[in-house]
């Protein structure tokens, strides 16, 4: 039940207080638990950008939706997946899976044969969208982590994708931001959404049973 309790305290908090600051050992664990999550054939087609720049967080702001939020807070995480799959980019997680587990190197050939025959032959923009949808279940575990943690955070789409790319070179890595998520402490004068009743749609009408 503990889990349950901290997604009921948790909510999309509206103001940051700018003063104060997450610690690190908080946000390693936050940073940690999106690494753990698990992804389509293990090939974590993504990467975790953790802003902490002030500088930055201003020039990011100037696209979000809700300013103010991403340059109070005190740090910004990216979720960025690969722009395509690439042969490369499959061998190596491979390559460095059987190493850790102490097996030869072409261990899973004839898998990692088969989603390069899938992935490689898909169009970019079709591999980034499979990508993409990878990182929302890494932003969804860090979440829950901060929300075990009692650490304050809004997660967000509202933004300029194009100037966050631009603004942390994401291009040029293969990367292309999906989706932020703002990490702080909030301003409880000023966040209005911290008193309001949770409301979520009932089980009744979100669930629907197949016996």
């Amino acid at each position: 039940m503990a889990l349950l309790a901290d997604l009921q305290w948790r909510h999309a908090v509206k103001a940051y207080d700018p003063s104060k600051k997450v610690s690190k050992e908080d946000i390693d664990k936050i940073v940690e638990a999106a690494r753990l999550a698990p992804t389509s054939s293990g090939l974590q087609p993504f990467k975790v950008i953790l802003v902490e720049n002030q500088e930055i967080k201003e020039k990011l702001s100037a696209g979000a939706l809700n300013p103010e939020c991403m340059q109070e807070c005190s740090h910004v995480i990216v979720f960025a997946a690969w722009d395509r799959y690439t042969l490369e980019r499959i061998d190596h997680i491979y390559d460095y899976t059987t190493d850790e587990r102490g097996l030869p190197r072409g261990r899973f050939s004839s898998y990692t044969d088969k989603i390069k025959a899938i992935y490689l032959d898909q169009p970019a923009e079709e591999n980034f969208a499979h990508a993409a949808r990878q990182t929302y279940i890494a932003l969804g575990l860090a979440l829950a982590q901060a929300a075990e943690l009692r650490v304050d955070t809004t997660p967000a789409e509202g933004f300029d994708n194009d100037m966050v790319d631009e603004v942390l070179q994401l291009r040029e890595k293969g990367l292309r931001s999906v989706s932020l998520m703002y990490v702080g402490v909030a301003d409880s004068n000023r966040d209005w959404l911290a008193t309001m009743k949770k409301v979520r749609v009932p089980k009744d009408e979100f669930v629907i049973e197949i016996k």
